[in-house]
């Protein structure tokens, strides 16, 4: 897990990342996806050694506490299983990016918290201290903004780093704008 000491001759960037909304788990997002590429190309490039990355994955409880509305729970094993299926799930999902950073020679570091995205994303942001933090971004309307929120907008106005967006491209856009 990442902590706060770190090396200073790399440079280390956050990256919140989450699941599709429209495949599910082990699926990462487009806008996960689009920020991770366009941080492979703009920044890190060849510079492989000047570089980690620190994968951040929050998974959202629903408002009653439990992730699965159809599950029954008939012991305590049933409860601890469900927690055992999420962790399962965010590490299916943190090993695409983890995979593709070895395979291109990058060192990284990925963990899974849960809770609110963007109360996460800037309390590890404060614990980590990372040099940059990317993350997707939809690219919703104003309407849309107003009913679904935004946890890139959060994190711009409530990070204590430099936080870069990044919006999916026109044709990774699906029909609806909040799938993702």
């Amino acid at each position: 897990m990442a902590t706060a000491s770190f090396d200073a001759d790399v440079t280390r960037i956050m990256l919140g990342v989450n699941e599709s909304s429209i495949k599910g788990y082990p699926h990462a997002s487009i806008s996960s996806k689009s920020a991770f590429d366009w941080t492979l190309n703009k920044i890190i490039r060849s510079n492989t050694a000047g570089f980690k990355l620190l994968f951040l994955h929050v998974q959202v409880p629903d408002e009653d506490g439990f992730d699965e509305v159809d599950s029954i729970y008939a012991s305590p094993e049933d409860f601890r299983d469900a927690s055992r299926k999420d962790k399962i799930n965010g590490s299916h999902l943190l090993e695409y990016f983890v995979k593709r950073s070895h395979e291109l020679g990058v060192a990284c570091e990925a963990w899974i918290k849960k809770g609110d995205p963007k109360e996460v994303i800037c309390h590890e942001v404060k614990r980590v201290q990372p040099d940059l933090l990317v993350m997707g971004n939809r690219g919703l309307g104003p309407f849309q903004r107003v009913f679904v929120g935004t946890v890139s907008e959060f994190c711009v106005k409530h990070c204590e780093c430099p936080v870069v967006t990044i919006k999916r491209s026109v044709d990774e856009t699906p029909q609806d704008p909040v799938d993702d």
